[in-house]
């Protein structure tokens, strides 16, 4: 008995000690310390992973470019996240259930906020490591590297022995303010945002190594409004060469960038509103942010009705802030031919989730009858009803529910297919990899389906960080690892094939194959072109 005793014993406190070895953290003066070009920085180590959070990358005046550091003495901690940028309209409610899903961290405001955080397995180790640079979402106007659980780079980097960075930059009204015909100061003002992101990438070219990656092997990712700029990036001439492959996840918006006329339009009337005169332009840099934003926002909306009594659209983003064509760092449309051509040669991983926003625009339709959707369906699509059905069908054949006719992705998908295309009938391009995540979470009676941001704990292999939206467990978990060695692939690669997936072709508007992500994943060729092409002729 007392053996019996003393073997369970032991197997509990082996148990406990390898749970605890996992879980152990390091801390202290000499721990995880490394050079940047600027000094010294210190962070922690985590279950072998080197983690930096909140380094500076620039540092920049409300409305002019981001400038380089002044070096600092001794070693910079750098053991938490950074500022976030201010947003427009300042969280202060939230819907109980969706906030249980997403789990935001709204992290705290401060114009001061180019940052950049870093997951590595080694620190000058001399490695030459893949670099996945994230990049946020929150369309431009807002969003942090650490709003959501699933940003977090260690078990990517861990699984992968690649280093991830993550950055947070100017957004909304102070990054995007056209104020270039007020002084050689405000010259980008139209797009800073962007042009911070462009400092972040060049801080990795310079300080990478230290931190074990490899410079020339930088693949840029992003979400929703990340993947928005990751395709801004590939029509910046100033990108050109700071990174090397391209991962778009649900952000191909097919709108065009703002023109100049129409940014300097907004400009003037925010200064109308804030009773600035040209001569006393740099009063701007003094007005509280609440004071500006609100003045900004009705300028929008000004801009936007005088140009619809003129027959003309506001274009970019509505009314919410964006890049513009400013001719020098944004000459083109980001899907013009001659930001494809000059991006040709970039790799793309490309793709969408089933539902998107869709699950919330007709999630009152979650457990509704047959006869209420078909009701909805037929006020909505009128003789078109039939041909609707029977397009959802064909692209899903195996949804049963009711409300799956209503809740299928028809908003981001049509872009993703568009730029795919486009960009795989390049002659000489690099190759495109199309996918779809099918997978429907269980949280909250599978209500949320596979929402927009749904794959991100998927892609970072975060299921236990993002448990509120996965619901945890073996399956997710092992799909996890699926998609998760799929980004690790094409970043090291340029190719997401790995030996847990089945062959994976590279996407050509011929063939189409796109890589469903499900508990059992599939290459199928385009089911969905009849629904496209009928709901977007509404």
């Amino acid at each position: 008995m007392h053996k019996l005793f003393y073997s369970v014993t032991a197997l509990i406190m082996s148990a406990v000690t390898v749970v605890y070895a996992q879980t152990e953290v390091q801390t202290g003066a000499s721990i995880a310390v490394t050079s940047t070009t600027k000094g010294k920085v210190r962070g922690y180590l985590e279950n072998g992973i080197y983690t930096y959070k909140g380094i500076p990358y620039a540092h920049a005046k409300r409305f002019e470019s981001a400038m380089p550091l002044e070096a600092w003495k001794g070693v910079k901690s750098t053991t938490t996240y950074g500022p976030v940028a201010y947003l427009m309209n300042p969280t202060t409610t939230v819907q109980d259930e969706s906030e249980f899903v997403f789990d935001h961290n709204w992290g705290y405001a401060s114009e001061d906020n180019l940052r950049i955080n870093v997951w590595t397995p080694g620190i000058e180790d001399s490695k030459k490591r893949a670099v996945l640079f994230w990049i946020h979402g929150g369309g431009f106007t807002s969003g942090s590297s650490q709003e959501l659980p699933s940003y977090d780079g260690g078990n990517l980097a861990e699984k992968g022995d690649v280093v991830v960075v993550s950055i947070n930059h100017r957004l909304n009204v102070l990054g995007f303010l056209n104020l270039s015909e007020y002084g050689e100061k405000y010259k980008h003002s139209a797009n800073n945002s962007m042009r911070d992101i462009i400092e972040a990438l060049k801080w990795v070219q310079n300080n990478i190594e230290n931190f074990g990656g490899d410079p020339n092997n930088v693949t840029i990712f992003g979400q929703s409004g990340g993947g928005a700029k990751v395709n801004t990036l590939m029509a910046m001439p100033s990108a050109k060469g700071l990174f090397h492959k391209a991962v778009n996840q649900s952000g191909s918006y097919r709108s065009r960038f703002l023109s100049k006329e129409v940014t300097q339009s907004i400009t003037k009337e925010t200064l109308k509103i804030l009773k600035i005169r040209t001569k006393n332009i740099d009063l701007i840099q003094d007005v509280p942010f609440s004071v500006l934003s609100n003045a900004s926002q009705q300028a929008l909306k000004v801009v936007a009705e005088r140009l619809a009594k003129e027959g003309r659209a506001l274009g970019g983003f509505g009314l919410n802030w964006g890049p513009s064509l400013d001719g020098d760092l944004i000459p083109y449309d980001m899907s013009s031919n001659e930001a494809y051509e000059m991006s040709k040669n970039i790799p793309l991983l490309i793709g969408t989730t089933k539902n998107e926003f869709a699950t919330f625009a007709n999630g009152r339709f979650f457990g509704a009858s047959e006869e209420v959707v078909m009701k909805y369906i037929e006020e909505t699509f009128k003789d078109k009803a039939t041909s609707y059905v029977s397009a959802v069908r064909k692209a899903y054949p195996k949804d049963t529910y009711p409300h799956e006719l209503l809740t299928v992705d028809t908003m981001f998908r049509p872009g993703t297919v568009f730029q795919a295309n486009k960009k795989a009938s390049i002659e000489g391009g690099a190759d495109v990899y199309m996918y779809l995540f099918t997978w429907q979470s269980p949280v909250f009676d599978g209500k949320y389906q596979s929402v927009h941001c749904m794959e991100l704990p998927f892609v970072f292999d975060n299921i236990e960080l993002a448990r509120n939206m996965t619901g945890g467990g073996i399956q997710a978990h092992a799909l996890a690892d699926r998609v998760s060695k799929a980004w690790i692939s094409f970043a090291k690669n340029g190719d997401p094939n790995h030996d847990g997936l089945p062959d994976w072709p590279a996407y050509t508007p011929k063939n189409t194959a796109t890589m469903h992500f499900d508990l059992n994943c599939e290459v199928k060729p385009q089911l969905d072109k009849e629904l496209f092409k009928l709901v977007l002729s509404f």
